[in-house]
């Protein structure tokens, strides 16, 4: 068997490896800068409609900036007032209530031998820490707050990013000299992130609110904290809601009693069948979802290699990647893998664009 052919195609993708073993690296090594970068990314692109709407207004691009930016400003500093006290708080307290929800575990256990279910109680909390989660809770709380000691940092990239954005297109086509339809394409996947970022924001404000008043109705301390971690992990596709809400009910359950953290669950469901199983996907339309398996390991991923903030971001940067590879034939198999759906076939038209029958994959 000859395989001197084989060599050739052997050697790319070892090349091709080895660059994302060392793109990767450089990531996490580099991840304190990269990550307030993002964040500049994120809320520049969320953004950018509102200031798309001010410029069609006649508005002038300073002052529309200006504008955009003291909207930032302001529910920055709304939410450091208000949140600063309460996270610290409950970060102190924090190991009570993981001491508080350990002896209710073990309560139950002892409630279950009393039907004749005998379960180790080492092996169950060797396995399984339900105090564990609220940890989790606490590191993403940190690691954002740490973040955001780079405020002014991320506001000025913030501000240049806008200024840039109107003239960011033909900058590429005068430098690079690409084709009109690969300034489409690329025009596209910036059009297709926004609305992705837009939408998934609206949807998750309206779920962090909606639990917080919910919270604050049943009597559960911190409401205004658990909904600010609802909005958070919103950005989650489908097992967000449920990491927010596992901790909230622990937390009702030790601060108030069972039958509170049983309202909770009931309000926690309720608000993800509304928000994250009607509404968005009405929103979102086709093509703009991804498959729970491939949340679960970008969740990992982004999260190792960028903390508990990457985490955050594991979904909005995944989408990214899979619009860009819908974007281009060669890369679409990619796209169909990454969908939460059976996607149409390779040779059908990228997202956004008419399908020969007519279709819409957005």
């Amino acid at each position: 068997m000859d395989t001197s052919r084989d060599m050739p195609a052997r050697m790319g993708f070892m090349i091709i490896a080895a660059c994302i073993v060392v793109i990767i690296a450089g990531m996490k090594a580099a991840s304190g800068i990269i990550v307030p970068f993002l964040l500049s990314i994120f809320i520049a692109v969320i953004g950018g409609g509102p200031f798309s709407w001010l410029i069609r207004k006649r508005v002038p691009s300073v002052l529309a900036v200006v504008i955009i930016i003291a909207c930032v400003i302001a529910v920055l500093l709304g939410l450091g007032a208000y949140m600063g006290a309460s996270v610290n708080s409950f970060l102190l307290e924090i190991p009570q209530y993981q001491t508080r929800i350990e002896d209710e575990f073990i309560r139950f256990i002892f409630w279950l031998r009393g039907f004749g279910i005998n379960i180790s109680q080492r092996v169950v909390m060797d396995f399984f820490d339900p105090a564990s989660i609220m940890q989790i809770i606490a590191n993403i709380l940190s690691g954002l707050g740490g973040v955001l000691t780079n405020t002014f940092l991320i506001l000025f990239t913030v501000v240049f990013i806008l200024m840039e954005s109107s003239t960011f297109l033909s900058k590429i086509k005068s430098a690079f000299r690409v084709s009109a339809h690969t300034l489409e394409t690329f025009d596209f996947i910036f059009t297709c992130v926004g609305r992705y970022l837009a939408i998934k924001t609206w949807v998750s404000l309206a779920t962090g609110i909606s639990v917080m008043v919910w919270l604050m109705i049943i009597g559960v301390s911190y409401p205004v904290l658990w909904g600010l971690v609802a909005f958070l992990l919103h950005y989650i596709p489908n097992i967000g809601s449920l990491i927010a809400a596992i901790p909230a009910i622990l937390f009702a359950m030790v601060d108030v009693n069972v039958g509170t953290a049983v309202l909770a669950a009931g309000g926690y469901a309720l608000v993800n069948l509304v928000f994250g199983n009607i509404l968005e996907p009405i929103f979102m339309g086709r093509g703009l979802s991804l498959s729970t398996l491939v949340v679960f390991l970008s969740l990992i991923f982004w999260g190792w290699v960028l903390g508990p903030v990457g985490m955050l971001l594991s979904a909005p940067l995944t989408m990214i990647f899979k619009i860009a590879f819908e974007s281009f034939p060669s890369t679409r198999w990619v796209a169909i893998l990454l969908d939460s759906e059976v996607a149409l076939p390779l040779d059908m038209p990228p997202a956004g664009t008419k399908s020969p029958a007519g279709t819409s994959r957005t």
